[in-house]
């Protein structure tokens, strides 16, 4: 057992020896720019609050209007991270007269999942 760093112990296993194995297949370079865009996309904390904010909407969607007041953003900025969020394919926009209104393109966050973590598939539903 070597030195406990910060009080957790570590394993000694320098007797032991990699052995190299298949690490799989690499995903397809148009399937990586797809994820790459999307993970960005979610990769921030206004973003995520949008999604967390349209998944718990009773009607599973809501008007950029309902954003602004529960996110305390102005119209743009919001209608900024909407952008981001519907270029990436996550999110689904109609146009109700003055009105935008938005919901989430749930294939295509279970495509995420599938693509960019495929063993966790059978782990959990979704």
């Amino acid at each position: 057992m070597a030195t406990p760093l910060a009080g957790i112990p570590i394993e000694d296993v320098s007797e032991e020896h990699c052995v190299p194995c298949s690490p799989g297949l690499l995903i397809d370079r148009e399937e990586v720019e797809t994820l790459t865009i999307q993970l960005k996309a979610m990769a921030d904390q206004t973003r995520l609050q949008i999604v967390h904010l349209i998944d718990q909407a009773p009607a599973g969607e809501l008007c950029v209007c309902d954003l602004t007041d529960s996110l305390d953003l102005a119209q743009p900025t919001v209608s900024r991270h909407l952008k981001i969020l519907t270029a990436a394919g996550l999110l689904r926009r109609e146009q109700r007269g003055t009105w935008a209104w938005f919901s989430i393109r749930w294939d295509a966050l279970q495509g995420l999942r599938k693509h960019a973590f495929p063993r966790g598939i059978d782990c959990s539903p979704f």
